[in-house]
């Protein structure tokens, strides 16, 4: 455990052993703030990814540099975040401060330019997050507004939205997602589980529709009506 303190010097095993150590801590730190930190990064997760790579840097970078100090200061931090975000969900005032409420940048197809500034954002990021949305009119906008995440939500006027099957009362079967019985050639003995199927009853189905083996499956999906849809492997 020598390689955890501050060294005149660390032998190649002492780097890699630093390294592995900082890779499952951040990966442990990570997973106790929870999907929200990786995802959106807001103000306080900004805050945070920064001062953690920051302080894990240094160890991994300058032997003369313990670890011990950097994974507590470490923890302390996930600590506090884990706080903060209790606070947020508890506190109002605390809430609007680091997740401030959206605000409208265009409105009924007018671009409002005092939120622009606000957002200190330029024309031409606002032009290019349309064109991403594959929105070529402005004025087919009804709603925009500047997210606290740094992303912007738009809502086009109701003329411009594409027409639903209720909007045209044409009835539809319900949604079901795809089960996925096999992947890289592996049964998926949990779905089949769910399914009350068992591997053999996945063969025979391979085997009769395609004639092939599992192992010579990608992927191979069924809905509710029990269709299975294979993927081979490209030869």
């Amino acid at each position: 455990m020598q390689f955890l303190y501050s060294q005149d010097s660390l032998t190649v095993i002492q780097w890699i052993l630093r390294a592995i150590l900082s890779f499952f801590f951040l990966l442990i730190a990570a997973k106790i703030m929870g999907q929200r930190s990786i995802s959106q990064l807001r103000l306080l997760d900004f805050i945070m990814a920064l001062s953690i790579g920051n302080i894990i840097a240094h160890p991994l970078s300058d032997q003369h540099l313990g670890m011990k100090g950097s994974l507590i200061t470490i923890s302390v931090l996930v600590l506090l975040y884990l706080v903060l975000i209790f606070l947020s969900l508890k506190w109002t005032r605390f809430t609007k401060f680091i997740d401030p409420s959206p605000f409208t940048l265009i409105k009924n197809g007018e671009i409002i330019y005092k939120s622009l500034i606000k957002a200190r954002i330029p024309i031409d990021i606002l032009l290019s997050e349309l064109r991403k949305k594959q929105i070529d009119d402005i004025q087919k906008v009804a709603l925009a507004l500047w997210e606290p995440d740094g992303t912007i939500s738009f809502f086009l006027k109701s003329q411009y939205n594409a027409a639903t099957p209720e909007d045209m009362s044409i009835m539809t079967t319900p949604f079901a997602f795809p089960k996925t019985l096999i992947k890289d050639g592996k049964v998926d003995f949990n779905q089949l589980k769910e399914m009350g199927k068992n591997e053999d009853w996945v063969k025979r189905q391979i085997k009769s529709l395609h004639g092939v083996e599992v192992k010579d499956v990608l992927l191979a999906t069924t809905d509710d009506t029990q269709k299975i849809n294979v993927f081979l492997y490209n030869k």
